[in-house]
């Protein structure tokens, strides 16, 4: 009976960690706050887009080092079905986001995660950390550190999954 109930709980407690987030998998739901406009968002608002899914903060020198490559790809691709979503997970207030935001010139999609939740939920190992997610919510590609998004391979796998419909 004890080796039943010991069992039950060590199951429960290692759940979350058989339940990976990977590529192939399905790109889980979160919530965060739209900078911009100040409503809640979540993944559900970018159905049937294709995602570059960006966890970032603005103490983090490679966010900062990567963010210009994603303006560039996100204006190469302005006009598609192609969304930038960077949630930063500052635990500061939207005033350093934004001031970060405005410094850098980013006009793609910047949500707020004040609490940090998506870290969990996406179980990332720092900042930053980025999913390629399809139009159907599946992750494509995962990356750990900064990358030049724009650059060649990148962009061909965008496009390569806009042109899937």
């Amino acid at each position: 009976m004890m080796t039943l109930v010991f069992g039950g709980a060590l199951a429960l407690k290692l759940r979350p960690q058989l339940d990976l987030i990977e590529v192939g998998g399905k790109a889980p739901a979160f919530h965060a706050t739209d900078l911009r406009t100040g409503r809640p968002a979540a993944l559900a608002d970018y159905r049937g887009k294709v995602v570059l899914l960006n966890v970032w903060a603005t103490w983090c020198q490679p966010c900062r080092v990567e963010m210009p490559s994603m303006e560039r790809l996100h204006n190469k691709l302005a006009g598609t079905d192609f969304r930038i979503v960077a949630v930063s997970v500052d635990k500061d207030d939207s005033t350093v986001v934004n001031a970060f935001v405005r410094e850098l010139g980013l006009t793609f999609d910047i949500l707020h995660d004040q609490t940090g939740a998506i870290q969990g939920i996406y179980q990332t190992t720092g900042v930053p950390e980025s999913f390629v997610i399809d139009r159907d919510g599946v992750i494509v590609k995962k990356v750990i550190g900064a990358v030049e998004w724009d650059g060649p391979v990148n962009e061909a796998l965008i496009r390569r999954l806009l042109d899937a419909r």
